[in-house]
């Protein structure tokens, strides 16, 4: 087994989000490099994602003064009348999720409240959100909003014990037994190629509300056997673009695998191979010329999976300070 030194790579993860750090101290931009519908001022997803990046590489700063204008950087993006969060890329829950999620990190909430929300927050309306949601066509995009209101609302009190069982309940419900995937009767075969992996992709958001809630994972077997389906049939091409389809696959198969033990030397082998892949991927791209490394919210979930590899594969990828995944302390990416 190739053992991978991470350092040099992550100290160029480093240093990108220094140079997306904006002249006030505590914003930051999404991207740098100019290109159509690039905000490259102050962004949500800028302000967030390099907080999840600075504690996922051990470098969130220690100060007083510094953290505090972090949180007060994703404050100013908040919206006073309705509570949310916004950016023109991702649904107005995911992005309010997202910097909320942030903001846990540093120990603080939201300056607002998250009134927009308010209507969820209503026990009766659960099932008819999740069933309003488009799990057959577009479950990947979906998930934004479906997992989102949970982590939005489970971080700011929200939520109450009541309210989970049966956002819970209904997702368990609908779990489909035979891929592991959400939604049952939405998920094409495992054979079908690219269009399984949209279900799995969207399938993660959900199931990092259930490692957070510290709730199992119905059909767990399952989707291990899909997860190494989709790797031996290379359905969508992983470790070839900077975003997050890696720690939605990575994330599926390694927390099942370590619910249901099932397949284990297949599921670990497959794991080791991705991350040489992913590994490679990264450090074979120029860190100030290259779109998806200059994007922070990609970077992120390209770190992510990074973290979660070097967990479930111990030995493998190599740090001086260890990887930490954001969705170990609090839900959402």
């Amino acid at each position: 087994m190739t053992v991978f030194d991470l350092d040099p790579l992550l100290r160029r993860i480093e240093q990108a989000i220094q140079r997306h750090a904006l002249a006030e101290p505590g914003l930051f931009a999404r991207w740098t490099i100019p290109g159509a519908g690039r905000d490259l001022g102050p962004n949500a997803y800028g302000c967030a994602d390099a907080v999840n990046l600075m504690y996922t590489l051990g470098c969130l700063p220690r100060e007083a003064a510094a953290r505090s204008a972090l949180v007060s950087g994703l404050e100013r993006l908040q919206d006073f009348a309705t509570g949310l969060f916004r950016e023109a890329t991702h649904h107005e829950i995911h992005t309010t999720a997202h910097c909320v999620a942030a903001l846990e990190l540093l120990d603080a909430t939201p300056g607002h409240a998250l009134a927009a929300l308010a209507p969820l927050t209503r026990i009766e309306a659960v099932e008819p959100f999740l069933e309003a949601l488009d799990w057959k066509t577009n479950p990947w995009i979906e998930a934004h909003r479906g997992a989102g209101l949970y982590a939005a609302l489970v971080l700011t009190e929200g939520s109450s014990s009541a309210w989970d069982d049966r956002y819970f309940g209904w997702l368990e419900r609908a779990w489909d037994p035979v891929s592991g995937l959400l939604r049952r009767g939405c998920v094409p075969a495992a054979d079908a190629g690219p269009a399984i992996f949209p279900h799995l992709a969207g399938t993660f958001h959900y199931l990092f509300n259930l490692e957070h809630a510290r709730r199992p994972l119905p059909y767990a077997a399952a989707l291990v056997d899909t997860c190494l389906e989709i790797h031996a049939r290379a359905s969508f091409p992983l470790a070839h673009y900077v975003g997050f389809a890696e720690i939605d696959w990575v994330y599926c198969l390694s927390r099942a695998l370590r619910q249901s033990g099932h397949r284990f030397a297949e599921a670990r082998a497959a794991l080791v191979r991705l991350a040489g892949r992913h590994v490679r991927f990264l450090e074979s791209l120029d860190p100030l010329a290259h779109d998806g490394f200059d994007d922070l919210h990609a970077l992120f979930g390209a770190t992510c999976a990074l973290a979660e590899l070097q967990s479930a594969v111990p030995g493998l990828l190599r740090s001086s300070r260890p990887l930490r995944l954001v969705l170990d302390r609090r839900p959402f990416i």
